[in-house]
């Protein structure tokens, strides 16, 4: 493993911690959803931007309007990084909502169904 992907790996999860302690915490948007959560964050290896992929466990209408209430809450957010992270640059955070976290749910809950009906034969 390369200095450079352990600087990164150790970079991406410092702003994973940080953005969802922002997300939970300091943004006050009534749109965001309480079950959001930050499953992953990809910054740039010229630090000028990140992917921040965010599950929510709601409804799709309001994963919509949890993703327009980060998108809106976009400079809050990154202004808070920037004070609590020390980088030469803050990154610009794109929003991607990852669905990973419902679909393995729904997943389990088809799996469980199936095992449910072997076991009544």
């Amino acid at each position: 493993m390369s200095h450079k992907s352990v600087k990164s790996t150790r970079l991406n999860a410092e702003v994973h911690k940080e953005l969802s302690n922002i997300i939970r915490g300091e943004v006050k948007d009534p749109r965001i959803h309480p079950m959001t959560s930050v499953v992953k964050v990809d910054v740039a290896t010229d630090l000028k931007t990140a992917k921040a992929y965010i599950s929510v466990l709601g409804t799709d209408e309001e994963a919509k309007e949890t993703m327009k209430g980060l998108k809106s809450s976009a400079g809050f957010i990154r202004h808070a990084l920037a004070k609590n992270l020390n980088l030469r640059n803050t990154p610009e955070i794109e929003y991607i909502l990852d669905d990973s976290i419902a679909y393995g749910v729904h997943m389990s809950h088809l799996i469980n169904e199936v095992v449910g009906t072997d076991d009544k034969d």
